[in-house]
């Protein structure tokens, strides 16, 4: 692989990351109303979850889904189906009033935001279609695995630190003081964009 090409890579990388989506609304979501240190665990799921659609696509996850389309419409369904799960909690829980962090218990554990950030990649198929493409367009059949470790490192820590810097950003004590007083215009925003996400996965 070429410097040329890995250079390539990580760009088309970052820029997958940065893309809005159901990973960075919800990194959004619960900088606002966990803090930075849950959001930071959701976004290392965001990343595990980047990672597994890397390997599965380094493994030919695309030729399968050529050989069975219908595998790829069954996982559309199951990752729309979730997001709108998600999307349907956050128009609900709307009007209920935002306490504040120091008089409740935080509602997620590190492993739970973490796990909670895995499914929301997991929940989007679309990511193994976009890493099928990048690979095939970057890498050669010779690749050592060296290369390819790489190659996932970046994947993990772009997703990752772009996450924790959404979930920072939202974690803000302004950021949080605006949230509590439009909590459910904010809910039922993102509660609908993730809707949004879920059918544009269906229907592309």
């Amino acid at each position: 692989m070429t410097l040329a090409a890995f250079l390539a890579f990580a760009g088309l990388v970052i820029f997958a990351a940065v893309s809005p989506g159901p990973a960075v609304l919800m990194s959004a979501r619960t900088g606002l109303t966990e803090g930075f240190r849950t959001g930071a665990m959701l976004a290392a799921g965001i990343g595990t979850g980047a990672v597994i659609w890397a390997l599965m696509a380094m493994f030919g996850l695309h030729l399968v889904f050529d050989a069975a389309p219908s595998l790829l419409w069954a996982l559309k369904i199951g990752g729309a189906a979730y997001l709108l799960w998600m999307a349907w909690h956050l128009w609900r829980d709307a009007k209920t009033p935002f306490v504040a962090e120091d008089a409740r218990p935080v509602p997620l554990s590190p492993f739970a935001a973490y796990r909670l950030g895995l499914w929301t990649n997991l929940a989007n198929p679309k990511a193994a279609v976009m890493f099928s493409s990048i690979f095939l367009g970057t890498l050669g059949p010779n690749t050592p695995i060296w290369v390819l470790a790489a190659l996932l490192a970046i994947i993990f820590t772009a997703e990752t630190t772009w996450n924790s810097l959404v979930a920072r950003i939202f974690s803000l004590d302004r950021t949080r003081a605006r949230y509590i007083s439009l909590k459910t215009v904010i809910d039922r925003s993102f509660g609908g964009l993730l809707a949004l996400v879920g059918v544009k996965i269906v229907a592309t």
